[in-house]
């Protein structure tokens, strides 16, 4: 039962996290574009900024449980990671409990308050004379901290499996770090260089 609420949060956040990861591909486009009117047809647009700090802004509050999901936050770990599973799972239950959760529910609290009130007057840009609206941007605010709570839910029954395991369980892989997959090439490489010597 608590794997299974584990993998389908896990899958929520994949889902939201991947959506989300267009918006690099609609900002890589509209840097582009700017680039080639401002540099080379000296025509800059006037919603350039807007539009950039909106779709980063998109993606790194949608996919911040997508990153939490796969262990991908940064962390001062060279002492941490030489604990045992369970050492590392008390001292992580305790840091969710003593501050991930009330910064998270606070940032939920307030992100309402702030994203409904840019929705009710649709806030736009003070930035541009254009005007681009900047209130969905707000609004994402509460839905990107409720899905990190969710998230944190699921790291929390995650730790506690592994206090009673004294092993952490499998999380799901759909990309891997460049240096992850260089260490394994590299492993492996060795071996089979070892193997042909003999």
């Amino acid at each position: 039962m608590i794997n299974r609420f584990i993998y389908g949060v896990d899958q929520l956040s994949k889902m939201v996290g991947h959506a989300f990861a267009w918006c690099i591909i609609i900002l890589t486009f509209g840097t582009s574009f700017e680039v080639f009117m401002r540099y080379v047809l000296n025509d800059p647009t006037s919603w350039a900024f807007d539009f950039s700090y909106l779709m980063y802004g998109g993606l790194f509050f949608m996919a911040g449980a997508y990153t939490l999901s796969r262990n991908g936050h940064v962390r001062g770990d060279f002492i941490y990671r030489m604990w045992p599973p369970r050492g590392q799972a008390i001292i992580e239950i305790t840091l969710y409990v003593l501050f991930f959760f009330p910064g998270v529910l606070a940032l939920m609290y307030a992100g309402w308050n702030y994203g409904y009130e840019a929705f009710r007057i649709r806030e736009v840009s003070v930035n541009s004379p254009v005007g681009v609206p900047v209130w969905q941007l707000k609004l994402l605010i509460p839905f990107g901290a409720a899905l990190l709570a969710i998230q944190g839910v699921a790291e929390v029954l995650r730790c506690i499996m592994c206090m009673r395991d004294n092993r952490w369980p499998q999380r799901l892989h759909d990309v891997e770090e460049l240096e992850d997959v260089l260490m394994e090439q590299y492993a492996g490489g060795g071996a089979a260089q070892q193997e042909s010597a003999k």
